[in-house]
């Protein structure tokens, strides 16, 4: 069922403006600088959703059924329980994640409504609609200044000056040739990074499209092939990998580690650069939590129709979305919008990781910016520590905050808030 949905997403063909694009290329056009451009693009991906939502909701409710199956079989009320068993989550529960979501609808989502305004100004629109969202600035978002080829060398020379480790690790990945990175039609979406246990490598895929992500992609896929590559000696295949939440850090954190390189990438547009991944980190800090909140949903409700998962995915947009303005699109006015989202079918409850990580990456980022040397070793450490604590434990070790610690979240948000209004572009 889980390779059913990714095949069916690699079947897009999505028509544009006289030229054919898949849910990776399409991007481009969602950015581009004139907004008709931008509306038909966004319509013409999400008509391929509709076309299929059928056959879309079909898959998830299979999978629901099977999901919840097992979990009961196994003698647990429902598959919440049970993924959470799978996802391997021995120091937290979900009340833990409840209490955490909370935190972010107290102090986040209220400053990522403020930058979601503050980026209406900046493009001179009267209502930031749904096709506006990943428009930064009215001359274009930053955009890498070279080819794929190109991205490549910067980053060998960035990760060159960053570090010996990084430098030995980088060249290596290069030399093995274990980085399929540029969009092909065909091609499975997303990237990723797994690990090959022989010759004990990691391999990162994903797909490059021209855009700034292009930049996010390899910085995040390669924090978390350095993980496994400076955890891959310790003996027991089981530790390579942290948990998800702890694994996401150190993707998240390499993120941030290598903002002092990205004028080597985006030239004049560095500013805007660093401005909008910063900004754009927040923002994401809330739909994260919906994501999860949803998936809670779901599970406690098996029985749920296809309707009725739609019309909770609304409700959660106006909780943690205020900002979204779907007006004008009938498949995202009913709540299609989440069938985009693969861990929804592929890997359930793994997408809370990434908010809880991100809180942590920010703690990273802002000790980088005081004491490069001492976060740096810290973030060593914990690449290198791999699998062989909880996260909690992993967190501790590393120097930064519990995520669960009341304060912790509005603490990182006011920070981030600070250097964005000093920024402000």
């Amino acid at each position: 069922l889980k390779s059913a949905y990714l095949k069916l997403k690699a079947t897009a063909a999505i028509t544009c403006q006289g030229n054919t694009y898949n849910l990776s290329s399409i991007i481009k056009l969602e950015t581009d600088p004139d907004r008709s451009t931008r509306k038909a693009a966004a319509d013409a991906k999400w008509a391929f959703f509709s076309q299929h939502q059928q056959e879309f909701d079909r898959i998830f409710d299979q999978l629901v059924t099977v999901r919840h199956r097992i979990a009961t079989r196994l003698g647990f009320n429902n598959f919440t329980e049970l993924g959470y068993a799978r996802m391997l989550r021995t120091d937290y529960s979900p009340d833990h994640i409840a209490d955490f979501r909370a935190q972010i609808r107290s102090a986040i989502v209220p400053l990522a409504s403020r930058l979601f305004e503050q980026q209406r100004q900046h493009i001179a629109v009267d209502n930031l609609r749904y096709f506006d969202e990943e428009f930064k600035f009215p001359e274009g978002n930053p955009k890498p200044q070279g080819d794929d080829a190109w991205i490549i060398q910067q980053a060998a020379d960035m990760y060159r000056e960053l570090s010996p480790e990084t430098h030995a690790f980088f060249s290596l990945m290069q030399e093995k040739q274990l980085m399929d990175l540029p969009a092909r039609p065909g091609k499975a979406p997303g990237g990723y990074c797994t690990f090959i246990n022989q010759p004990g490598l990691p391999f990162i895929f994903s797909n490059f499209n021209g855009t700034s992500g292009d930049i996010d992609v390899l910085t995040h896929e390669i924090g978390h092939a350095f993980q496994v590559f400076s955890s891959r000696h310790i003996g027991i295949n089981e530790y390579n990998w942290p948990t998800y939440e702890a694994c996401e850090i150190h993707s998240m954190s390499m993120e941030l580690f290598t903002y002092p390189w990205m004028d080597r990438f985006f030239g004049p547009d560095t500013d805007n650069y660093r401005y909008s991944h910063l900004a754009a980190a927040i923002c994401f800090l809330p739909y994260g939590c919906a994501v999860d909140e949803f998936q809670h949903l779901v599970y406690e409700h098996p029985d749920w129709s296809p309707q009725q998962r739609h019309e909770a995915w609304l409700q959660l947009e106006k909780t943690y979305l205020p900002h979204r303005n779907n007006e004008g699109n009938a498949f995202l006015e009913s709540g299609g919008f989440w069938l985009k989202q693969n861990h929804i079918f592929a890997s359930p409850f793994y997408y809370i990781d990434y908010v809880l990580a991100q809180v942590c990456a920010f703690q990273f980022w802002i000790r980088d910016r005081n004491n490069h040397p001492e976060a740096w070793a810290d973030y060593l450490r914990l690449c290198r520590e791999g699998g062989r604590l909880p996260f909690l434990q992993l967190v501790e070790l590393a120097g930064l905050q519990s995520p669960f610690q009341p304060g912790t979240v509005s603490q990182v948000a006011e920070a981030v808030a600070q250097w964005l209004d000093e920024q402000h572009p």
